[in-house]
């Protein structure tokens, strides 16, 4: 088995279980469901979806659809009942102009060169609907890079300032810009700063970072992502609401 796929397997294990992969989701989905309001039959489209687990997430929203460059990736997603995903770049997208309410990008634009990140967020743009929303997520702070860097080949990590530009040059608007994880941030960096100071694991040796912990920790964990997550969606933190173009959230 070749080491992206192995990584990929992996990947798709941790995704229903891992308190990372849980977290996410639930902080993801009050956006998604602000985003998606008011809209009939919404089309949804998740670019460099892996193995397309998340189109189980989107589909409550509406009808979605992924797309991916790795064949590993969307072979793992049709083993498990996932047909809806096509193989494709990030930098040019095989759908209509205006042909989506939501796209998404989930740790994604990170591992891009700067030319392709430039492609991929403006590729978004031409997607969505006037009036859609760009939902994205990505690695922040150069001072968390660590072992999970090597794993997702990690080209940037972002300022919040940073991201907004980039969006914007693409001709977003922003809606919302929030560091997901800034209750964990003093954990995370004394780990990631042993991590660099140890020096990096290789790709293989940092597959650990994607394995599902004892469930004692797993669960608590789980329980500690979901109250950031129900604190950040609180309506009290700072929201910019546009309309009448593409929006990114």
């Amino acid at each position: 088995m070749r080491p992206v796929e192995h990584l990929l397997r992996a990947t798709a294990q941790a995704e229903a279980r891992h308190f990372w992969f849980r977290g996410f989701r639930a902080f993801v989905t009050p956006l998604l469901q602000r985003a998606a309001a008011g809209r009939r039959d919404a089309r949804l489209l998740d670019c460099g979806c892996g193995t397309g687990a998340n189109l189980e997430l989107l589909d409550t929203f509406g009808l979605s659809f992924g797309f991916d460059l790795t064949d590993a990736g969307l072979r793992i997603g049709r083993e498990a009942g996932r047909t809806r995903m096509a193989r494709a770049s990030v930098t040019a997208v095989p759908f209509p102009t205006a042909a989506f309410d939501i796209v998404t990008s989930f740790d994604v634009l990170y591992s891009l060169e700067d030319a392709d990140e430039h492609a991929a967020i403006a590729e978004m743009y031409r997607l969505l609907k006037p009036g859609g929303f760009a939902l994205v997520n990505v690695a922040a702070m150069r001072i968390l890079r660590g072992d999970h860097s090597v794993l997702s080949r990690e080209v940037r990590r972002y300022s919040r300032a940073d991201l907004r530009n980039r969006m914007e040059r693409a001709g977003f608007l922003v809606h919302r810009l929030t560091y997901t994880n800034a209750t964990l941030f003093p954990a995370l960096a004394i780990a990631r700063l042993i991590q660099r100071r140890r020096g990096l694991r290789s790709e293989q040796e940092a597959g650990a970072e994607i394995s599902v912990p004892p469930e004692p920790i797993n669960r608590s964990s789980s329980g500690v992502m979901s109250r950031i997550s129900t604190m950040l969606n609180r309506p009290l933190y700072p929201v910019m609401a546009h309309s009448g173009q593409p929006t990114a959230r």
